[in-house]
């Protein structure tokens, strides 16, 4: 007898967080989440202060075969003046049955906040993981990237989602790379420094807190055109970037700056899923910690996660710029391959540089809908 249950008890959020190590466990591409991150996200980010979620769990008799969390997000309603809802954390086994049954216990909790649709997947919002993935199933995941099996796609459109938008992932192997713009980085760094004040610098760590305040004003204003964006609050952003700090090479955290003025910036980070994906059910203790520290150094790739310029310095040549900062960098360091993700499918000017440069698109994630 199959039923969904909602999350209420500690043990079980912790089943709910271990679920998908029992339904990938013999997926060699599969990479678990640590689970105190996992948790922390589920409970005490600061997401929460504007916004809810409800986390299920379904069940054959005793068994979990399934887990979806149910997110009504106030401040992207409010900033987009729309009243969406949001799925996320969908894992099931291949059953359509308890498939339907997730999402129709999701949306009739939705329903009573008043949702008209609900999107997903998201975890929990685009803010963080996001995407189903549809196309590159035969390589692990990168840092922060989501991954599912094959048939999420068929439990899905079966279950009446409709397309919303793709975001593609790009990836470059080893040195296969066009160099134009390194070629041209001195130059283009000149031209920008003569014509526009502007120059490339690394992010100050020693003054983090600071070069935080002022990245989120940019964060904010950059991505406002991005699909399902809304703005961090003060708490988000900086819970994100003290995460991000922890793994951060300085060496990939660049800044353009005018005047004092930060315009825009680069963030590349170390693929430490590499590592990740040899810690047990994503427990740092006792010994996942070491696992961790100990093999920072040795991560052959990199995720361009982040490139942002505001209204006003677009086309100057500052987005080539960082570009071309980040591949020099790459490139001494001797790394194996990188990755850039995510981008919307109709971003031409931006999948047009990375295609200049020789990314290959190799991964699709797609935002599915449905009106409820």
């Amino acid at each position: 007898m199959k039923k969904i249950v909602p999350v209420q008890s500690k043990k079980e959020l912790a089943s709910f967080i271990d679920f998908p190590h029992d339904l990938y466990k013999n997926d060699p591409n599969y990479v678990p989440e640590l689970f105190i991150a996992q948790k922390d996200l589920l409970t005490t980010h600061p997401f929460h202060k504007h916004s809810s979620l409800q986390t299920f769990l379904a069940y054959d008799g005793d068994k979990i075969v399934g887990r979806i969390a149910a997110i009504y997000n106030t401040n992207h309603n409010k900033f987009n003046n729309v009243n969406d809802g949001f799925f996320g954390f969908f894992d099931v086994i291949n059953d359509q049955e308890t498939a339907n049954l997730l999402f129709d216990t999701a949306i009739k909790w939705l329903k009573e906040k008043g949702a008209e649709k609900i999107a997903g997947p998201v975890n929990p919002s685009t803010n963080e993981t996001c995407g189903l993935l549809v196309k590159g199933f035969d390589k692990p995941p990168v840092v922060m990237m989501t991954y599912n099996p094959e048939y999420y796609v068929t439990l899905l459109e079966n279950a009446g989602f409709k397309k919303q938008t793709d975001l593609l992932a790009w990836y470059w192997d080893g040195q296969n790379y066009n160099d134009k713009s390194l070629k041209m980085l001195d130059m283009l760094q000149e031209r920008l420094k003569r014509n526009s004040n502007v120059v490339i610098r690394k992010i100050n760590l020693k003054n983090f807190k600071q070069e935080a305040d002022a990245l989120r004003d940019v964060y904010n204003k950059a991505w406002d055109k991005n699909l399902g964006f809304f703005p961090m609050t003060n708490e988000e952003f900086d819970y994100t970037a003290k995460d991000l700090k922890m793994i951060l090479d300085p060496d990939f955290a660049l800044v353009a700056e005018q005047d004092g003025k930060i315009v825009g910036f680069g963030v590349a980070i170390p693929d430490i899923n590499q590592i990740l994906k040899t810690i047990k059910k994503g427990r740092l203790l006792p010994t996942g910690i070491f696992k961790l520290l100990l093999n920072k150094k040795k991560i052959t790739g990199i995720r361009i996660m982040l490139l942002g310029v505001i209204d006003g310095y677009r086309k100057l040549g500052i987005e080539a710029s960082l570009y071309g900062s980040i591949i020099k960098e790459y490139r001494r360091k001797g790394l194996k391959y990188a990755e850039a993700s995510w981008t919307l499918e109709n971003n031409d000017m931006v999948n047009r540089a990375i295609e200049a440069i020789g990314g290959d698109q190799y991964k699709t994630y797609r935002i599915y809908e449905k009106t409820i």
